[in-house]
């Protein structure tokens, strides 16, 4: 791909980072991630091969569990929808910007990110620190009750959401605010998120909807499609940039990449 298509592509990019890649995680900054990226690198796969990571024991007779929901963000530049399906650690999540249809897929030791239209992307090495949470009952995706009591998120009060009783909670400090509304009920499942970001001063909200679980859906679902020509690179040759845009689509979940 020419330099030029590259650069026509960024503001579409920009704007699908900002709509869904603003989750709940606190940001790294560059010199924080090159900084940690020695400690939590993973072992560059041998040349020519693809190293996977090994799988999770399960419990005799356990079957993995399965997830999906579909997500409408919306904020002052505009909605966007996407939709998340996983089976233990295993994710994929799509979404469609500026006509372009992009894929996201964690799997073992490689997180993939690729545009479906032009069959281009870029394949990273995971560290060691994101591989080490893999497990058969950790949902991937819709964990930002988690990870807004890990910043020291505070219950502050219990709204009926869809008919559903939620509980609201928030984290305050200097890069803004963020609240979450979770079911009630185990396992606190996200149903609202609301993301206000002091530096730009805008406003992101997000409604999870259509939870579902216990779907059949096959390994080969987290798989990306063989005839799309990814550019590959080991965790620490990503770290090494900075944790820098590369190829055609932004890399949307980096909790899944760093493990922070």
């Amino acid at each position: 791909m020419t330099r030029a298509k590259r650069a026509a592509r960024r503001p579409a990019c920009a704007l699908l980072a900002l709509l869904l890649g603003g989750a709940l995680v606190a940001p790294v900054s560059h010199a924080e991630g090159e900084a940690r990226a020695p400690k939590q690198a993973a072992e560059p796969a041998p040349a020519g091969k693809h190293a996977k990571a090994a799988p999770a024991k399960e419990e005799a007779g356990a079957q993995t569990p399965t997830w999906y929901a579909l997500t409408l963000a919306h904020s002052e530049i505009g909605i966007n929808v996407a939709y998340f399906w996983s089976k233990g650690p295993k994710l994929r999540a799509e979404t469609v910007v500026a006509g372009r249809k992009v894929v996201s897929i964690v799997n073992g030791d490689t997180y993939y990110a690729y545009d479906d239209t032009s069959r281009e992307g870029v394949a990273i090495g995971r560290s060691r620190e994101a591989i080490a949470k893999d497990a058969p009952g950790r949902r991937p995706f819709g964990r930002e009750h988690d990870v807004i009591m890990k910043q020291g998120g505070e219950l502050v009060g219990e709204e009926e959401i869809g008919g559903r009783l939620c509980e609201r909670y928030r984290v305050t400090d200097d890069a803004g605010r963020r609240e979450v509304w979770v079911t009630k009920d185990e396992p606190h499942l996200p149903v609202r998120l609301e993301i206000y970001t002091r530096l730009s001063g805008k406003t992101i909200h997000t409604d999870f909807v259509n939870w579902s679980s216990a779907l059949p859906i096959d390994d080969g679902f987290f798989e990306p499609d063989p005839g799309v020509r990814f550019q590959r690179l080991s965790y620490e040759e990503y770290a090494a940039r900075q944790f820098t845009p590369i190829g055609p689509v932004p890399v949307l979940y980096m909790d899944l990449v760093t493990g922070h």
